[in-house]
């Protein structure tokens, strides 16, 4: 099958460092499939060492430009950033379903959301004050924030252009100057940041992009003196692997990790509304996203009416190519990750009851295609209960009472996120408050709240970013003591010799 391939498609991908398009210092480069056709369309710059190099002297030079702009005339420079985002939404769309396989109405999306975390962190900066604190008449303790320096910033291939979005625009709005690592499977869209920011009248040098495999690029960029602190999104073992090659300059971390999120669904639940949660939640962005709630856990009385009709709607959703209005779940982004979903799925057949789903739709014979899978009997100790398997996979398990609810709920390493459905407004807190997870939604799906702090516990993560907790992040703070009266220091050494 041939993927519809989108105008003003670029045959090469370059880095940007310092404000021009550049080639790697080695000129070395990689090829870039499509995931309908996995036929590469373009070659991207393979960066090293000396790219981030460069890059990170381009963002140290302009930092004491950017960084000495007021907040009101940097949130300026976002919101026109995410002016040129909404004129590109169409362009965007197309780049980021032909590259990473999303259904277009769901890439779609992800550019307006990419538009209004910028005009978000414009506001936060612009209203952002500082803390003070007064200690009668003798002394006043004001606080003020820095932007820390250099920002490393690596990003994952799904959802990459939003996802990218979430780190540069509080990074910019704090004063910090960046290099960028984006995802080496997605980069195209990435390919459109250089023209928004240079019509947006970013300081040249404040964002760098440099391209390439992580364990070339996005190590150097770990490992490099002058980068402050690092923000990654991606899985649990690379970021373990950060978090211990940045240790040795004692760099500031944020690691939005995997998950494997409970469902929790009580008998006493709205059914249609927990039901079509379920639905988008786990196949909505062909299964690809941190926060999908892949472990389904129903109380008993609802629980084989809840599995049929869970199975009867996965069997339903429309896989299909990307490009077209009515697809529901995509192409996988890789033939890498999608062998290894299909892993996954020969692993639950041993594992459980397979009840929808699970192969390739017949009407599809090429591409990373897959229906959406729902396991069913699934015990706590299975792999597909324990892991992260990041695509179209659900797996449903019983629970008979609230504590066997919430004891399965943190039966895994895990804990980003959590989503409740129950009547019962006792019993909905009671279990928000037990469940081991950095967010938790409560009868409703995964709304984003931009205000809020976004992050895990346990495997799942370091830190907190959003909101105000981004420009905490990007910030140092340093407070400042003020004596307003005459001050009384005990005397030492006056007493005679």
């Amino acid at each position: 099958m041939t993927a519809t391939i989108p105008p003003q498609l670029p045959d090469a991908i370059r880095h940007w460092i310092g404000g021009e398009n550049t080639d790697s210092a080695h000129g070395r480069t990689f090829e870039v499939s499509d995931p309908v056709s996995n036929t590469p369309y373009a070659r991207a710059a393979a960066g090293g060492p000396r790219d981030i190099d460069r890059a990170v002297a381009a963002a140290r030079a302009a930092f004491p430009t950017w960084s000495a702009l007021g907040s009101r005339e940097r949130a300026t420079v976002l919101n026109r950033v995410a002016d040129a985002i909404e004129r590109r939404e169409e362009q965007l769309a197309a780049f980021e379903s032909y590259d990473t396989g999303l259904p277009i109405t769901q890439a779609r999306g992800q550019a307006r959301r990419a538009a209004e975390n910028f005009r978000y962190f414009a506001d936060v900066i612009v209203a952002l004050g500082e803390e003070a604190y007064r200690a009668g008449r003798s002394q006043l303790s004001y606080v003020v924030r820095t932007p820390v320096g250099v920002a490393g910033l690596i990003t994952p291939w799904n959802t990459p252009f939003m996802l990218e979005s979430w780190k540069l625009a509080p990074a910019l709005a704090a004063g910090c100057t960046l290099v960028l690592k984006p995802a080496e499977w997605t980069p195209l869209s990435a390919s459109l940041w250089p023209e928004i920011f240079d019509e947006a009248g970013v300081t040249p040098g404040a964002v760098n992009i440099v391209h390439g495999i992580g364990e070339e690029a996005g190590q150097a960029l770990v490992d490099h003196p002058d980068v402050s602190l690092l923000s990654f999104t991606g899985s649990t073992d690379t970021g373990r692997h950060i978090v211990r090659s940045s240790a040795a300059h004692l760099k500031t971390v944020s690691m939005e990790l995997g998950g494997k999120s409970p469902v929790v669904v009580f008998a006493d639940a709205d059914l249609e509304a927990a039901l079509d949660s379920v639905v988008f939640g786990v196949f909505s962005l062909n299964g690809e996203r941190c926060t999908a709630g892949s472990r389904v856990l129903v109380e008993r009385p609802l629980y084989e009416e809840f599995t049929r009709r869970l199975a009867e709607r996965a069997e339903r959703v429309r896989v299909g190519p990307p490009s077209e209005p009515a697809t529901e779940v995509g192409a996988l982004v890789h033939p890498e990750h999608y062998a290894r979903v299909l892993n996954y799925v020969d692993i639950g057949r041993k594992e459980a009851r397979l009840v929808a789903g699970g192969a390739r739709p017949d009407h599809l014979p090429e591409g990373n295609y897959l229906q959406p899978a729902v396991f069913a009997d699934v015990s706590r100790d299975a792999r597909i209960f324990q892991e992260e398997i990041f695509g179209p996979v659900a797996a449903v398990a019983p629970f008979d009472d609230e504590s066997e609810a919430v004891g399965l709920a943190n039966a895994t390493q895990f804990g980003l996120a959590a989503y409740i459905w129950t009547n019962d407004l006792r019993r909905a807190h009671r279990v928000a408050h037990a469940v081991e997870s950095g967010m938790v939604w409560v009868n409703s799906h995964n709304v984003r709240d931009l205000r809020t702090p976004f992050g895990g516990v346990k495997a799942s993560g370091l830190g907190r970013e959003g909101g105000a907790h981004s420009i905490d992040f990007y910030t140092e703070s340093k407070i400042v003591h003020i004596a307003l009266s005459e001050v009384h220091t005990p005397r030492f050494g006056g007493g005679p010799a």
